[in-house]
């Protein structure tokens, strides 16, 4: 049905627009923008800048546009030398507490302070420091909080409470004293922070950013003593042509694998490769679960972020998850174990660098429980504890990864297409759609319905698990067997479903969640700005290279039925179990 229209007057023309929005978004539903610092569409707009003001015709001041109301018959002004005043004065008072090191920053050139201050034209900060310079907080693995950069929009706050519901960060003090603080101000790293990084994905500064590890990874690139691989995850394809000034949502594949080699990596590699062994190992799980009356619903367990999640604030839930680690884990033991053995090198001697959409992946990788390879050459090169190592030494998200593409001076849109090396660069679509919502979940059915029914599936895309929907749900026939499942993205809508669980009213046989808005395509770690109709054309571009690859099903991929053969025997298997599968601890809240 068609929205209701309204009248209103701006800058002296009469206009018709939907009723029920405010001033800022008739304002840009007729092609005028406002300009604007802490409003993000669908996040934040509480109104603390103080740029977005218009003048309303009987107003007696200034009207903040982002949480006033257009209503019939209003009359606005959104540009007079009183409104200008404003407007600049604001920004200046921000600025008079901002550091200004934009040439160093890592937000230069995608800053919404520097380019406010550009558009208003400001050369100059009239007004003095008030506050002293506080401390950095880099206490988290994953995400560096520099609060002398913040401008207090909330935005942080806003995502962090509304789209994730972890609570993590807050307001703190008043007048001068105001700041973002976590609980006690211990640091992100200290308490119930998920380190999703949908913080830093949203922070107009860079107040928030991901912890870079590009220097200590070329370092180890130009050690001729080492070997260096890198895997890259599949929302990585469909995020860092956007990155490097391509059109959003662009599908790079080749471009990339032929950039990396230029970076100088030894091998490049697909984590969708370890996708399709998540699948053949999650895949097998359900079923076993289901045959022997496991614990039910099992869920899904490649998303690090969900995974704090469930340890910090659902733990009596975490029999629920399913023991695969995710596919960057799991590539990343197999390559200092199976491919080494390939390889006949000493596995100290191979790094892994994982490319991910995630900065809870930098987290992920250094979780104590993530050493099977160690482990496993343990005993068989008599190795001291002293000298035990991670399964994935290093992760960069997209955005580290286009600055080292940009500092080396790569080319990116007139690279030729490159194929990845074989055999962990080979796979399917079914590892492809794994960086959108509802894609692990499709990939497990594809699976795990001609495991159960020996036949193949009528249709392989479930459109009904596909879209951005907070949570999807679907009934599957499995060879007479009903099986109820669900799929959900951000953290919002996984705790309606752990609630359901909790409660002993769920439904389903099988969940998969996604802790990002969108899945891994909209992760804290993708190109900024990150909005839905950014992530809708990543999403678009998944699906279409699921449908161009010659193989979509993961038990189909020949090199996963030779890393069977050869090395991990079978699904559950004893290799497997030491090298494929974790647990999983209790956290506390605070």
């Amino acid at each position: 049905m068609e929205k209701k229209k309204i009248n209103i007057i701006v800058d002296g023309k009469e206009y018709q627009v939907t009723e029920g929005k405010t001033i800022l978004e008739s304002c840009r539903e007729i092609g005028i923008k406002i300009p604007t610092l802490c409003y993000l569409k669908d996040i934040s707009q509480n109104a603390s800048c103080g740029i977005c003001v218009v003048e309303v015709k009987g107003a007696r001041t200034l009207v903040r546009s982002c949480i006033s109301k257009a209503t019939e018959g209003i009359n606005i002004t959104t540009h007079s030398a009183a409104i200008n005043i404003a407007r600049k004065t604001n920004l200046e008072l921000l600025l008079a507490n901002h550091p200004k090191d934009c040439l160093i920053c890592e937000r230069n050139g995608n800053c919404e302070l520097q380019d406010l201050s550009a558009l208003l034209g400001i050369k100059e900060t009239p007004f003095e420091r008030t506050k002293p310079v506080p401390r950095i907080d880099n206490s988290s693995l994953s995400l560096i909080r520099n609060p002398d950069k913040c401008i207090l929009c909330g935005r942080c706050i806003a995502v962090c409470a509304d789209v994730q519901t972890v609570y993590a960060i807050d307001f703190a003090g008043r007048g001068l004293k105001s700041k973002v603080s976590t609980y006690l101000d211990q640091g992100l790293g200290n308490v119930a922070c998920t380190n999703c990084g949908q913080c830093a994905l949203v922070c107009p500064t860079a107040a928030i950013v991901e912890r870079d590890e590009s220097k200590e990874i070329m370092a180890d690139i130009y050690d001729d003593n080492k070997i260096v691989i890198v895997q890259t995850a599949p929302a990585i394809r469909v995020g860092i042509g956007e990155a490097m000034g391509m059109e959003e949502g662009a599908l790079v594949t080749g471009k990339m694998v032929a950039a990396l080699r230029k970076l100088g990596f030894s091998k490049v590699f697909d984590t969708d490769f370890a996708a399709d062994l998540t699948i053949m190992e999650e895949g097998f799980e359900l079923i076993s679960r289901i045959k022997n009356k496991g614990t039910l619903p099992m869920i899904t367990s490649c998303s690090p972020g969900w995974i704090k999640f469930i340890e910090h604030f659902f733990p009596k839930s975490l029999d629920h998850l399913s023991t695969c680690k995710s596919p960057q884990q799991m590539f990343g033991a197999v390559a200092k174990t199976y491919y080494a053995e390939k390889l006949n090198v000493d596995p100290r001697k191979i790094v892994v660098v994982s490319i991910m959409p995630c900065t809870a992946k930098k987290f992920e990788c250094k979780r104590p429980e993530m050493k099977s390879a160690f482990h496993y050459w343990k005993e068989k090169l008599n190795l001291p504890e002293k000298d035990s190592f991670f399964d994935v030494d290093y992760v960069l998200t997209t955005r580290e990864l286009a600055r080292m593409f940009k500092v080396t001076g790569i080319d990116f849109s007139n690279l030729p297409e490159e194929d990845f090396d074989h055999p962990l660069g080979i796979s399917t679509g079914a590892g492809v759609i794994f960086g959108a919502t509802g894609g692990v979940m499709e990939a497990a059915v594809r699976t795990a319905y001609e495991v159960i029914t020996g036949k193949p599936l009528d249709k392989i895309e479930l459109n009904v698990l596909r879209g951005f929907e907070g949570i999807k749900e679907a009934e599957l026939d499995l060879n007479g067997t009903k099986l109820r499942v669900a799929v959900a993205h951000t953290l919002k809508n996984a705790r309606v479903l752990l609630e359901q669980i909790e409660e002993g009213t769920s439904p389903y046989a099988f969940i998969e969640v996604m802790t990002c808005p969108g899945g891994c395509l909209g992760g804290g770690g993708q190109p900024i700005p990150t909005t839905w109709a950014i992530r809708q054309k990543r999403s678009d571009s998944l699906y279409k290279e699921d449908r161009l690859k010659p193989i979509r099903k993961s038990h189909e991929n020949p090199a996963i039925k030779a890393i069977y053969d050869d090395f991990l025997k079978e699904p559950l298997g004893h290799v497997s179990h030491e090298l494929l599968h974790t647990d999983y601890i209790e956290r506390g809240i605070y």
